[in-house]
């Protein structure tokens, strides 16, 4: 099978030959009338669970973790920084192993995953910056447990989220910095003078800035704006259509640039889910029919239940910003705050093809290769 498609950086079309759902040959030709599109497999730094999968319950094993990792091939995000909660020390070990034995026994796997992201527990323990994070477990930094939970995860924890406020905060940052962790600033109260030790710290990003915050907040300063006027912060953000009112997310992506942001799904177990009542972290949570997850008995969020394709529609649809820059977002943006360098001018082994509906600004994923191998197939 050959199929004809325009890169979707610098729009020049290709020829692709598949034979036997591998990747046979990708060459440049001089002309194509598709309508497809070729991108880099999406990256979700973020992901906590996905279509009935949940990294956060004491029961998650291995072939949870993969079969997590293939539900995500479908809707075209390749890789993936799966995502811990706060928890007690014995259930963040367990979801930690089950991560790692996932990868031991299965390569594409281990492929897809770039490292855990550990959301906490070391995060405010206040109504509304806590989120939907069970109180009982949150807790000040802690080195030791911190190495202990790096022991079980063989080093491939490469993101913390914190609470640059709590006790003990500012050597812990600077000694996950000195080991080449991104420390994300979240789930906080902390004063502009603490975000800014923060950073001086070494903290690099924001998670899902503009979320895990108080309802109400003092108008200025607080610790939005100042996370949001740090050129040294990145900023990761849920375009979900609910985290976010489309005003700000355009007024964010605008103050740090789409040098510093990043599209994150902040997915759960419920994304892809029939709407209905659920667990989440130990707490009851509804998922609505248009896909909205709330605590129960509350006004707070937990968690989205999209995909990362989803961000992007609703990112090129609110922000005014074009689909290759939402999809950079989604792609070259993560990979950057995670080391990896990139050309993004040449195709490689990890990609999904794509139609475009410009009038609705919706994805249609007709394809999706993780080394080589097609993982997904609609066309």
């Amino acid at each position: 099978m050959k199929i004809n498609a325009y890169k979707i950086f610098d729009h020049k079309p290709i020829e692709i030959t598949v034979e036997d759902c591998c990747i046979h040959s990708i060459r440049d030709i001089e002309s194509t009338d598709s309508e497809m599109w070729i991108a880099p497999a999406l990256v979700d730094i973020q992901v906590n669970g996905f279509a009935g999968y949940d990294l956060n319950v004491s029961t998650v094993t291995a072939s949870d973790v993969i079969e997590m990792v293939r539900s995500l091939w479908r809707v075209g995000t390749g890789f993936l920084c799966p995502t811990i909660v706060t928890a007690s020390f014995e259930d963040i070990s367990n979801s930690i192993t089950a991560i790692v034995e996932a990868c031991q026994s299965d390569s594409a796997t281990a492929n897809a995953i770039l490292g855990i992201h550990l959301e906490g527990p070391y995060i405010s323990a206040e109504d509304g910056p806590r989120g939907a994070h069970p109180l009982q477990h949150v807790r000040k930094p802690n080195l030791d447990e911190f190495c202990r939970f790096q022991e079980i995860a063989e080093g491939t924890i490469r993101i913390v989220t914190l609470a640059p406020e709590k006790t003990g905060a500012l050597p812990f940052i600077e000694k996950l910095v000195a080991d080449d962790i991104v420390v994300s600033i979240g789930h906080t109260e902390a004063s502009p003078d603490q975000i800014r030790d923060a950073i001086s710290a070494g903290a690099k990003l924001s998670t899902h800035l503009g979320n895990g915050a108080h309802s109400r907040i003092q108008r200025h300063p607080n610790y939005i704006w100042e996370q949001l006027g740090a050129d040294e912060l990145w900023a990761s953000l849920i375009v979900d259509g609910y985290h976010l009112p489309p005003s700000v997310v355009k007024s964010m992506i605008r103050a740090k640039t789409l040098e510093r942001c990043i599209l994150i799904s902040d997915a759960t177990a419920l994304a892809r889910m029939p709407s209905g009542q659920y667990k989440f972290a130990g707490q009851a949570v509804k998922l609505t029919a248009d896909r909205k997850i709330h605590l129960l008995g509350t006004e707070y969020l937990a968690g989205s239940a999209i995909e990362l394709a989803i961000g992007i529609e609703n990112a090129v649809r609110i922000a005014g910003i074009s689909l290759s820059e939402a999809i950079s977002l989604a792609t070259l943006q993560p990979l950057k705050l995670l080391g990896v360098d990139i050309d993004q001018s040449k195709i490689g082994d990890d990609f999904i093809l794509f139609e475009w509906n410009s009038d609705k600004n919706k994805m249609d994923l007709k394809m999706t290769v993780m080394n080589g191998q097609v993982e997904f197939n609609n066309i």
